[in-house]
């Protein structure tokens, strides 16, 4: 049961790591999901720009893309690629801290594995609210 935090092409200092995996263990929990392991790759545009292209063949900015690696139903084991310059920007236009803003998008990664989509106007709207009910669970 791990979760992990990397860098790549970056250097960056997670805030809180111990409070962030309890989080995270927790919402993967509640959602009645075994946690196998767990790893957030911080990176920048240009890495993860790379990325979207190789493995989605989308020519994009993003600020996260997820990799489901688990092999059993309801277990948790993936790898979750995001952009701290998107983050920064990200929280610029959304007038929030870019913590609040890296914790938003970790946790939207993490929902992605437990099966929600943001596909359509609705998913978004679910997956919002699932975002915001779990940043209000965060104590930092």
């Amino acid at each position: 049961m791990k979760v992990n935090f990397f860098t790549e092409d970056i250097v960056y200092q997670i805030k809180n790591k111990t409070i962030l995996k309890k989080w995270l263990k927790e919402a993967i929990k509640t959602h009645h999901f075994y946690l196998e392991e767990l790893n957030f790759i911080l990176c920048s545009d240009d890495y993860l720009h790379q990325m979207n292209v190789k493995y989605l063949d989308h020519d994009t900015l993003t600020d996260v893309i997820t990799f489901d690696n688990s092999e059993q139903a309801q277990t948790i084991e993936g790898d979750i690629f995001i952009s701290l310059d998107r983050i920064k920007e990200n929280a610029k236009s959304f007038n929030v801290s870019m913590e609040t803003e890296l914790h938003r998008v970790i946790i939207h990664g993490t929902l992605h594995l437990l099966g929600f989509t943001d596909k359509t106007a609705q998913e978004q709207a679910i997956m919002r609210k699932m975002e915001d009910e779990w940043l209000g669970k965060l104590k930092v």
